[in-house]
């Protein structure tokens, strides 16, 4: 150790907790039903999982506390997106909704005081490239 003073490593994992917290909220209140938070199947992970009326809703929450480099829409890469793509087919397999029309949305929540700037972003990307053009449920 060089004895300088570092950031702990458990403070952006706090944050992130704490936007997914308010994201959650969010969603609770826009009537959505939540059916799972920090999914995980062996790398894969999910943030959280809801259902809006027959729709399955796999939203990823991108937490950051200053707008810079892009603010949190700009952590959301072609490879995070393909590997979304992964997980929800996990889960779905999982939970046998293969049947159940899915989306992605993204919310964006940049710290501000003591609380969270949300922004929804429905249908944020569409993994019908990846998944293949024969499950008609992607993307309503």
């Amino acid at each position: 150790m060089n004895g300088s003073p570092s950031r702990p490593r458990h403070v952006p994992h706090a944050l992130g907790a704490q936007g997914e917290d308010a994201a959650a909220q969010f969603l609770r209140q826009a009537g959505l039903l939540l059916l799972a938070r920090n999914w995980r199947q062996g790398r894969l992970e999910l943030d959280i999982v809801c259902r809006e009326r027959d729709t399955i809703v796999f939203v990823e929450v991108k937490t950051r506390s200053r707008n810079t480099y892009g603010g949190p829409a700009a952590a959301l890469t072609r490879a995070k997106q393909n590997a979304l793509c992964r997980a929800a087919c996990a889960w779905l397999t999982a939970h046998g909704h293969w049947g159940c029309p899915c989306r992605f949305d993204v919310i964006c929540a940049l710290r501000q005081g003591e609380g969270y700037n949300l922004e929804h972003f429905r249908h944020a990307f569409d993994c019908t490239l990846f998944v293949g053009r024969g499950y008609a449920a992607w993307q309503p």
